[in-house]
């Protein structure tokens, strides 16, 4: 667990939000369940069929996609990002990305939150764009291949999570 040590600090009320897409980042999001489930949690994605599928037995906050070319989509994001984060107040984000989650990570950190991004499994080579972006503000940065450390500096791998 010392890989962890964001999530071994106030363990009764520390609150943790799960921020991904649905689909292939949100199943590599809940193999991490057993790092997380014994909090206060709740996931962070945009409106999906999945979403809906997991309101019915989890705490979620889904939001409509944000489309990168559709300037409304982002603007929409934006508001509904921050008012998301105002009003959860995570302690603690782990994602394993795609766009929807870049506004929220970073309203949730400058409202004190901690970040732990998790680049994508399939992302051998070269990083995602939400990895990209998010970086910087990151307090912990995992990647599941070394080739990306060329890209991270400041990122742990810690092979593959799957």
């Amino acid at each position: 667990m010392g890989r962890w040590k964001l999530l071994e600090s106030k363990p009764s009320k520390l609150r943790i939000c799960i921020a991904c897409s649905p689909g292939g980042h949100m199943v590599q999001a809940r193999q991490l369940a057993p790092l997380y489930e014994k909090y206060d949690h709740f996931y962070f994605t945009f409106s999906s069929d999945v979403a809906d599928e997991m309101k019915k037995s989890t705490r979620i906050r889904a939001i409509p996609n944000i489309v990168r070319h559709n300037p409304l989509s982002w603007v929409v994001g934006v508001v509904v990002s921050a008012y998301a984060a105002l009003a959860e107040r995570p302690d603690v984000i782990i994602t394993t990305g795609a766009g929807v989650v870049v506004f929220f990570c970073l309203f949730a950190k400058l409202f004190g939150a901690k970040l732990i991004f998790i680049e994508s499994m399939a992302r051998v080579e070269s990083p995602t764009l939400t990895a990209r972006l998010l970086y910087p503000f990151t307090d912990l940065f995992i990647v599941q291949w070394p080739d990306l450390l060329k890209f991270f500096p400041r990122a742990q791998f810690l092979g593959r999570l799957l």
